[in-house]
């Protein structure tokens, strides 16, 4: 996928990400996509649901797979305005995503960027590859809804 068309979809998780934020959640927006269409989506709903496990990536494969994807899944790439967290990234590595983009890092918990580099490590037998990881996409407006985000939690 090249740079164009990675900031294509990541503009599409960026107005997933804002439907999050007007609910009082995270801005976070997810797809997967096979062969340039989307395949899945989702918005983090962990606030608006009180459920932790509603984080938009793992909404984006339960999408997925509600829509019969699941065999498209280990050729697929993930896009989210954040870098997955250690939970995401381990139902990422479960299920074998091979492509993840997205667009501002996650202090503490993030998949690669933490001491919790769950997204590439190559000690689970199970797991094969480590999937290919793009950083940085469209990160100053991931980076925006963020500030949003704070001002509103600070508004409170």
């Amino acid at each position: 996928m090249n740079l164009k068309t990675q900031q294509k979809f990541m503009k599409h998780c960026l107005n997933l990400a804002e439907k999050a934020l007007a609910l009082g959640n995270p801005p976070v927006g997810s797809i997967l996509v096979y062969e340039n269409r989307i395949i899945g989506e989702g918005i983090e709903s962990g606030k608006s649901t009180g459920d932790i496990t509603n984080h938009a990536e793992i909404l984006t494969v339960r999408d997925a797979i509600s829509k019969g994807n699941k065999a498209l899944l280990k050729d697929a790439a993930m896009l989210s305005t954040h870098e997955p967290c250690i939970m995401c990234s381990y139902l990422i590595r479960h299920h074998k995503i091979p492509n993840i983009i997205f667009g501002t890092a996650v202090d503490f918990i993030g998949g690669c960027t933490s001491e919790f580099k769950v997204l590439e490590t190559e000690s689970v037998p199970k797991w094969e590859a480590k999937p290919t990881i793009i950083k940085g996409v469209l990160e100053n407006e991931c980076l925006d809804l963020n500030r949003r985000f704070i001002e509103l939690l600070n508004s409170k």
